[in-house]
């Protein structure tokens, strides 16, 4: 495991930083993209503290499993990932030792801006929206249906990308307003397809993949996935062990730092306290355990 928290890596790269979200920073290299992946962890758009150990270092590892494995099915950003050729740019040999296993040499493609969900199960957002109006992101279910019911076959509900605050969940018809016909269906076949591969993968080793979420962009003519792809952060997993109807399934992601924040009396309108350390501890388990599941 990576070993120390990493908050930023802005001291120890000596590229312009391009973009800093909550998680990953974006560094230019002229012809191509960093990106650095930290520990930082956010919830209800607030960036917490402290770090959750070896966080960057599982979403990394499991990006660069997930786009090795789907590699031969779709193409992707990536360069490579050695941090002995960033030498120019990262010229102390500790702080490559901290960034080894956090970092992407990235393609700089056009980023598509809608986020491409797939959802195999009804369960979160989906089901909520199910509830209220039998229908998820405009389109129309079974009636009938159960909390976390695996649906017949998965679906397409696509977001707008939105940097400031929360994407904008649209239909399949507004996203053919937004992007074309050709292209939405183009990415509505290759994200359930994607996400079918893996739900397979996944199913293998006791673990279901409810929903995830991808992006894309265009490199040369060719779309490309972008960003991350199947990590707990993009994705929903759950044990196959926990599965069960009617249900809140505990998540194998960064449920406890949710829980907690739930419990806490937390307003969600203010910088929330530190989070405990029995927390933060067992946040850092949740994301090496799905690793652990998925890799080794």
């Amino acid at each position: 495991m990576a070993g120390s928290i990493l908050n930023t890596a802005e001291e120890m790269i000596n590229a312009p930083l391009v973009h800093k979200g909550k998680v990953r920073e974006l560094y230019d290299l002229g012809e191509n993209f960093l990106i650095v992946v930290t520990d930082r962890i956010s919830a209800f758009d607030y960036i917490l503290k402290p770090g959750v150990p070896d966080k960057g270092y599982v979403l990394n590892a499991l990006s660069k499993y997930w786009f090795d494995v789907t590699s031969g099915y779709m193409p992707n950003h990536i360069v490579h990932t050695d941090v002995e050729l960033l030498k120019s740019i990262i010229p102390s040999a500790a702080d490559r030792e901290l960034l080894k296993e956090r970092i992407i040499v990235a393609k700089k493609a056009e980023r598509i801006s809608i986020e491409c969900v797939v959802r195999g199960y009804i369960t979160g957002n989906g089901w909520r929206q199910y509830e209220k109006t039998g229908e998820i992101n405009g389109k129309k279910l079974p009636e009938g249906l159960r909390k976390n019911q695996r649906l017949a076959d998965p679906i397409f509900t696509p977001a707008a990308k939105n940097d400031v605050g929360h994407d904008e969940d649209i239909s399949v018809e507004q996203m053919v307003e937004l992007i074309g016909e050709e292209l939405t269906y183009t990415l509505q076949e290759r994200s359930i397809m994607l996400y079918t591969l893996a739900h397979s993968i996944c199913e293998q080793k006791g673990i279901i993949l409810a929903d995830t979420k991808f992006e894309f962009g265009i490199y040369n003519g060719e779309l490309i996935i972008i960003d991350e792809i199947f990590t707990p952060d993009s994705s929903r997993y759950w044990a196959q062990d926990n599965y069960a109807l009617d249900i809140e399934i505990d998540s194998m992601d960064k449920e406890p730092v949710r829980t907690y924040l739930a419990n806490s009396g937390w307003d969600k309108n203010s910088e929330p306290d530190p989070l405990p350390a029995s927390v933060v501890e067992e946040t850092s388990n949740r994301y090496k355990e799905i690793l652990h599941r998925l890799v080794d």
